[in-house]
C-alpha cells in the first residue's frame, strides 16, 4: 500500500529529497511548489520504502492503511492530485 501525506504537512520538501521513486510532488523545481499548502505522494509510483516517513519533520506521512480517521480524506486527495496532472 502506498503512503499518503496528510494535512499537517508543512511542504518543507525534506521528504522529496529522500524519495527514491520520485513519487512526491510538487518538487522545488515545479512552478506549483511555492504556492503549495502541502505535498502529495503518487500512489502509482510509491514503492513503500518508508524513507519519507522518517524524513517528515511533522509526522504527516502515513501508510494508507494506517491514516488516522481525521485525515482519511488525504488518501483521496493524494490520488486526485496526480490524476489531475496525468490529464493535463
Amino acid at each position: 500500500m502506498p503512503f499518503v501525506i496528510t494535512s499537517p504537512c508543512v511542504a518543507d520538501y525534506s521528504c522529496v529529497e529522500v524519495c527514491p521513486a520520485g513519487a512526491i510532488s510538487p518538487t522545488p523545481d515545479d512552478r506549483a511548489f511555492d504556492s503549495a499548502d502541502q505535498l502529495y505522494i503518487d500512489p502509482t509510483r510509491c514503492i513503500d520504502c518508508e524513507a519519507c516517513v522518517e524524513a517528515c519533520p511533522v509526522g504527516a506521512i502515513f501508510d494508507s492503511r494506517r491514516v488516522p480517521e481525521r485525515w482519511k480524506d488525504a488518501i483521496r486527495q493524494n490520488a486526485q492530485y496526480f490524476e489531475g496532472l496525468r490529464h493535463v
